[in-house]
């Protein structure tokens, strides 16, 4: 089965905002069975919103729509499904009760725009919004399921997690496609290809492998699919057994979810152990990735951001002398920074970075691109430079990655 993703707002397509519900849309459909054929962003306008309704009606099984469904003028999608669906909008007295109610508990005045809200087109079924006051609506057209969500996030997530999925499962009888995520650091995605073609090219028909590279690691991703899950995850793990005879040098975790700080979370969580980071040209990097998950406050005591070099000093206590010594990009000053969060946060693990992202030397002697990571343990430090080259971001971004993974090569080794 297959699924076009459809998001509707000008705002997307000027960049003024960022389109992230059709990544999580995808994901969801996926892990259900369902192949995720295109995905499109239109403006709002009434014929080009029509002109694409048409294209993709019976092109695949669902149509899944984002935006468009507010209150004021300017949201279309509605009144667009009438004209499409060939129906008239309907007063829903169970949405409108749960706007009234919705209000209430907020402690504001219902306006006749909001209770509005519940006008929909009369052939759609409801999905329930528990959210916000926009519910979500599935129609029918032929072949073609046609599935209009709220554009705001957090509702439209609850919505695809507590409705729309569990409709689809109920309903359709979909094939299984498994995952499995291998993440590895260290060799760049050329090396890694040409170390693995022999076993690549012996890959089964209904398995495909897609390369997902980052700066400083790459992610390899099996795909199965097919009816009998039984023999999907088989072969999955047979061939996961055969890489790792290949390249299990590299190879230093595996993702479900395709993130290094979920196989952080569980190694951290389960050894009882913590941690700490001190960043400097990191900016924060670390710390963000790092408490973006659910559960992280039970290992990570915490980040201090010392940019400045009178704040590595008083906050982390590195000493002036090292650094007139060896330059505030050293491994000496980044080796005493992870010491310093680790000692004063009181944590098992630290994290620490300094280096010189450009574009221009700041206070280091440093080249460009310098950065030195340093790993604080519960027997000691130790330390590597690297240089990322330019430009900036890049340099952060490798910079973040390589903190990470000697994070995670320490711990699978000694604990």
């Amino acid at each position: 089965m297959k699924a076009t993703i459809i998001t509707i707002g000008d705002e997307i397509l000027i960049g003024q905002i960022t389109d992230t519900n059709s990544g999580f849309i995808a994901k969801s459909l996926d892990k259900i069975g369902i192949q995720i054929h295109e995905m499109i962003s239109i403006s709002d306008d009434k014929s080009h919103i029509l002109e694409t309704f048409a294209k993709v009606q019976n092109e695949v099984d669902f149509v899944i729509i984002t935006g468009g469904l507010g209150p004021t003028k300017d949201d279309l999608t509605k009144i667009t499904f009438c004209d499409y669906f060939q129906d008239t909008l309907q007063r829903n007295s169970t949405v409108e009760n749960h706007i009234v109610a919705l209000f209430t508990k907020m402690n504001f005045n219902v306006s006749q725009v909001n209770r509005d809200q519940a006008l929909l087109p009369s052939k759609a079924i409801v999905l329930q919004n528990q959210f916000g006051t926009a519910p979500g609506m599935w129609m029918t057209k032929e072949k073609t399921v046609f599935v209009s969500l709220p554009g705001v996030p957090y509702e439209m997530k609850a919505i695809v997690t507590n409705e729309l999925v569990p409709k689809i499962v109920s309903e359709y009888k979909r094939p299984y496609i498994l995952h499995k995520t291998i993440l590895t650091y260290g060799q760049g995605e050329s090396i890694v290809a040409e170390r693995i073609e022999p076993w690549e090219d012996n890959l089964p028909g209904f398995v495909k492998l897609a390369y997902l590279p980052n700066p400083g690691r790459v992610r390899l991703r099996l795909t199965a699919r097919g009816p009998n899950e039984s023999i999907l995850q088989t072969t999955i793990n047979d061939l996961v057994e055969k890489l790792v005879e290949i390249i299990g040098d590299i190879i230093v975790g595996f993702e479900e979810d395709e993130s290094i700080e979920l196989v952080l979370r569980e190694l951290l969580s389960q050894k009882g152990l913590t941690l700490s980071t001190a960043e400097s040209c990191t900016g924060g990097k670390i710390s963000e990735i790092i408490t973006s998950i659910s559960g992280s406050s039970n290992y990570f005591r915490g980040g201090i951001v010392s940019y400045a070099t009178d704040t590595k000093v008083s906050l982390l206590g590195v000493k002036q002398s090292t650094i007139d010594a060896f330059s505030v990009v050293s491994t000496q000053v980044a080796e005493e920074m992870a010491l310093g969060v680790q000692k004063v946060l009181r944590s098992d693990f630290a994290v620490a970075t300094t280096g010189n992202a450009g574009p221009s030397k700041g206070d280091a002697d440093a080249s460009l691109g310098t950065v030195c990571v340093a790993i604080a343990t519960p027997n000691g430090v130790f330390s590597e430079q690297f240089n990322f080259g330019q430009p900036r971001q890049k340099v952060i971004d490798r910079a973040v990655n390589k903190g990470l993974e000697m994070l995670l090569k320490e711990i699978l080794k000694n604990y």
